[in-house]
């Protein structure tokens, strides 16, 4: 007879249509069974050996956390392979010899040749106001090759000899979609913008599979504990959607992970070439990603008024496309010939334009109801192209912590006063009726998902500014977006999201109730995680 296990005595925030509060969870072999008060589901399921009981203590259960967003393959790289370059308020690199020094200190430890890599600098955030070039890095190791990532994602800089190894050299042509940053003589001085960066990570050595498997269960339980259930890993490699199968294969990953494949791995699922065992309720593979621009605080974001402050003395700079737009409609055509969902990274509202473009002629090729193409971040969506969404089925999914990492940069900076408290335009968006995610982007910033609604709720900037106070969402709101509504976004909410009998008991337990004050929702602890009724060890 299959255990039996019950949740007790707590307030249950079921999340269904009707936002239920119930005492109670009765779970069997994975699965909800049954919801309602302690008594009822006491008297009806409770006694015999195979019952175990939980006692919530009067503490708030929700359904596990379900990232909408993030690269949770990168966050375990970060952690176990990489140095962390980051600036306060995340990490403590203040200016260009804390860099230096950091990497330094990694590379005395390394073997002759073995390439360095780094992430998470910030430009904007150190003294210097500026990319690390060769010359910085050569400081840091002239004999191994160092590669380092900007907090972004959408630049790398590189030291001299990993300029050699990659190839990139004064001959090097711009690629379409990149930049390759050159000295007055028309050397690279190391920093690669968007798809420029391609060449150096090409000659990246992949390293062991114990290695790249290690990085992911890592990530994984460290995703566990902050009461997430799905982790999401947001552009897959055929080698990666390997490496997370073979995790899986060994019992190691404890939660589950949508992997979105880039177009060279959809093209191998969809020849069988690639084929995961696991694939289906613990691996599941999810849209194919596609970028259509780069990043705002980086300048490479595609808008479509110019950058509030001239980026290189270029008054009419709107950053750019990844990719023309015909080639962009001519992937997401091939997305939905294939019958997979697309997610596209879109910051700038021209990026979005595209976006919508490609939808609009996508969906006539090849109609499809419920397709749910995803809007990556959103980040300058207009009003506009909200009404666009909802008439094409649209799903925006908002990195809202752009708000509290870069509100105060936005307004001052990168896009200004006008545009930067519209950022994110997620009450715009419920206005409308138009559902929507809300997510992290980790590594970009930490995996922190009461962080993410505590952003979502109040939108405070680091100076403790608000930044757009008429776009906050209500507690709830902001719990639905990380949790049913971001379900919904993976097509995976008939399975899990919300409390309900049939779905996956994936569950987790806070500290105290996140519906009440929207200033406290960044305090609230997660105490336990739950996944298929299991409580997760939460030791990494």
């Amino acid at each position: 007879m299959a255990k039996r296990s019950l949740f007790l005595n707590g307030r249950v925030l079921t999340l269904d249509a009707g936002n239920s509060v119930v005492e109670a969870v009765a779970v069997s072999e994975g699965r909800i069974e049954a919801v309602g008060s302690t008594a009822d589901l006491r008297e009806h399921y409770g006694g015999g050996a195979n019952v175990d009981e939980i006692d919530l203590g009067g503490g708030t259960l929700i359904p596990g956390f379900v990232d909408a967003h993030s690269h949770v393959g990168m966050v375990g790289q970060l952690a176990l392979q990489q140095v962390d370059l980051n600036s306060p308020p995340i990490g403590k690199a203040e200016r260009m010899d804390d860099v230096v020094r950091l990497l330094a200190d990694r590379a005395r430890d390394a073997d002759e040749g073995e390439w360095i890599l780094g992430r998470g600098y910030d430009d904007t955030l150190l003294a210097e106001g500026r990319h690390p070039n060769r010359h910085d890095l050569d400081r840091a190791s002239e004999t191994r090759p160092i590669v380092v990532f900007h907090i972004s994602g959408h630049f790398a800089s590189a030291n001299s000899l990993a300029l050699e190894r990659a190839g990139v050299t004064s001959e090097s042509k711009d690629p379409v979609g990149g930049v390759i940053r050159r000295e007055a003589d028309g050397r690279p001085d190391g920093v690669l913008e968007e798809s420029a960066m391609l060449p150096v990570m090409g000659a990246l050595p992949p390293g062991s599979q114990e290695d790249r498997v290690d990085a992911f269960v890592h990530a994984t339980r460290l995703y566990a504990s902050r009461g997430i259930t799905t982790a999401q890993h947001g552009m897959a490699s055929s080698l990666d959607i390997a490496d997370f199968d073979r995790g899986f294969e060994a019992g190691r990953i404890p939660i589950s992970v949508v992997v979105w494949p880039n177009i060279p791995a959809m093209r191998e699922l969809d020849s069988g070439k690639l084929a995961p065992r696991t694939d289906g309720d613990q691996l599941v593979i999810g849209a194919v990603k596609l970028f259509a621009d780069g990043s705002i605080q980086g300048f490479t974001g595609h808008l479509c008024c110019p950058y509030h402050t001239p980026f290189k003395g270029q008054d009419d700079y709107r950053g750019y496309a990844a990719m023309p737009r015909e080639q962009l409609e001519k992937f997401v055509t091939e997305i939905y010939a294939s019958g997979r969902q697309v997610a596209v990274h879109v910051n700038g509202d021209a990026a979005i334009d595209d976006f919508l473009h490609a939808v609009d002629r996508a969906q006539r090729a090849y109609p499809r109801d419920d397709a749910r193409p995803i809007a990556v971040h959103a980040q300058m969506t207009r009003e506009d192209q909200l009404d666009e969404m909802q008439r094409l089925g649209v799903v925006p999914s908002f990195f809202v912590l752009h708000t509290y990492y870069w509100g105060d940069r936005h307004r001052d900076l990168f896009i200004g006063p006008e545009r930067a408290p519209r950022i994110s335009p997620t009450r715009s968006a419920a206005k409308r009726g138009l559902r929507f995610t809300i997510h992290t982007d980790a590594p970009v910033v930490p995996m922190t998902p009461m962080l993410l609604m505590w952003a979502a709720a109040n939108r405070r900037t680091t100076s403790g500014k608000t930044l757009g106070p008429e776009q906050c969402l209500t507690p709830l709101e902001a719990l639905r977006a990380t949790t049913i509504d971001a379900a919904w976004q993976l097509h995976l909410e008939h399975d899990r999201g919300s409390i309900e009998p049939g779905k996956r008991a994936d569950f987790a337990l806070l500290g105290a109730d996140p519906l009440g004050d929207p200033a406290a929702l960044a305090g609230i602890e997660v105490e336990s995680t739950f996944v298929a009724g299991r409580r997760v060890d939460p030791r990494l």
